[in-house]
């Protein structure tokens, strides 16, 4: 079916507005009476691929490249604006590339609720991303994004104080000499080691709460604590696959980076479509 864009913000305006009433009644779904866990399938190597291939048809039918570059050009821009005006954010360029996959997540259930309506048969439109808001599982949703913002937050955190602690605290010149800094001095080198092993861990963190609880509380509106606990018990019982599926993720994420984080405009979308197949393979 042929999409047409009409006036923006109003459209915004209006998606939003009709959102608002719902939050009170989403709030009340955090935790949820259903205490039930789903039942967790055994997955192979081939479910990410598979997950991957969905995922990428989703993303043609879905023509979600067009959401993607009103997300991420300002992203882009603010990002240059505040290397351009504050050198002492080079260091942490890279930490807040690699950040995005905490937050992958929870920025993506609007393609996840698309690609849920999509399974149904139903034809893909732009405003069902927006609907999430008024699912019954938003205020969980809103629960476990604030706990991946502060894990997040914490991480960069975490990564300022490694690079105080590895390379002093000189501001670099510029990208090149903090590049010539990082590969060319033993504290770099320290700086890389460190970051990578402490950079896993919150990766980790994220990866074992949120693999699967996102599109979870938007498919069955279970509670947060449900959600949480069965994406804990996908990586328990499947440790190779969803380990594989995060390293997949986040390169990924770095390759999409490479070219000024053009892109992402491609790969956020296809791996949010994917994330939700990879849910429906991994849970009953």
């Amino acid at each position: 079916m042929a999409q047409t864009i009409g006036n923006p913000l109003s459209w915004t305006a209006q998606q939003l507005g009709g959102a608002g009433s719902h939050l009170a009644a989403a709030s009340r779904e955090i935790g949820s009476h259903d205490l039930t866990p789903p039942r967790v399938r055994y997955m192979d190597m081939s479910d990410i691929g598979d997950s991957l291939r969905a995922g990428w048809a989703d993303f043609q039918a879905c023509r979600t490249d067009v959401m993607a570059i009103v997300l991420v050009y300002p992203v882009m821009g603010l990002l240059l604006m505040g290397l351009g005006l504050q050198l002492s954010l080079v260091p942490l360029l890279f930490p807040l590339i690699s950040g995005f996959a905490i937050l992958g997540p929870v920025a993506a259930v609007g393609l996840y609720e698309m690609s849920r309506q999509r399974e149904m048969g139903e034809a893909p439109r732009w405003g069902q991303a927006f609907a999430v808001m008024r699912s019954p599982g938003f205020g969980a949703v809103l629960v476990m994004g604030l706990y991946l913002a502060a894990l997040f937050m914490a991480w960069m955190l975490v990564a300022a104080e490694i690079h105080a602690l590895t390379m002093g605290a000189d501001t670099p010149t510029g990208l090149m000499a903090f590049l010539s800094q990082v590969f060319g001095t033993p504290g770099g080198w320290t700086m890389i080691v460190l970051g990578c092993g402490v950079g896993f861990l919150f990766a980790l963190g994220a990866l074992a709460t949120s693999v699967v609880s996102f599109p979870l509380v938007l498919d069955r509106h279970v509670g947060a604590p449900v959600a949480v606990a069965t994406s804990i018990q996908v990586l328990k019982k499947n440790p190779v696959v969803t380990l594989a599926w995060g390293a997949t993720v986040a390169a990924l994420l770095v390759l999409a980076a490479i070219p000024l984080m053009l892109g992402f405009i491609v790969v956020l979308p296809v791996l949010g479509h994917a994330t939700w197949h990879f849910y429906r393979r991994a849970v009953y």
